[in-house]
């Protein structure tokens, strides 16, 4: 389960990027930008919403709720623990004194 909203959400992070690169930007028609006769209008020269960009919103929406979903999935899966409480114990070694090895002896 877990495999599939990721997938989606790596699916739909796509798509969005898609949809975004082939929106036009608010000023790319040039008679909008020399005051053409539409841009003076409620909504401006694009209109209230074309098909690109009700298909990024519900896309966005989309995304938001399988990123939702996928908290949920990791929350409820995860266990109770921290990861540091289930940390292994670290054996700690004796260091040698230093006069058991050859050629280290201390000068007094």
């Amino acid at each position: 389960m877990y495999i599939f909203f990721l997938t989606t959400a790596s699916l739909l992070a796509m798509f969005i990027v898609g949809l975004v690169l082939m929106q036009h930007g608010k000023g790319a028609d040039t008679g909008a930008s020399f005051g053409g006769g539409a841009s003076g209008t409620v909504f401006g020269a694009r209109g209230s919403a074309n098909f690109l960009s009700r298909c990024t919103s519900t896309a966005v929406a989309l995304f938001f709720v399988n990123c939702l979903a996928l908290a949920w999935l990791v929350r409820t899966e995860a266990p109770e623990a921290s990861l540091l409480e289930n940390e292994p114990a670290v054996e700690t070694q004796d260091l040698a004194p230093a006069d058991q090895f050859p050629g280290s002896t201390i000068p007094e």
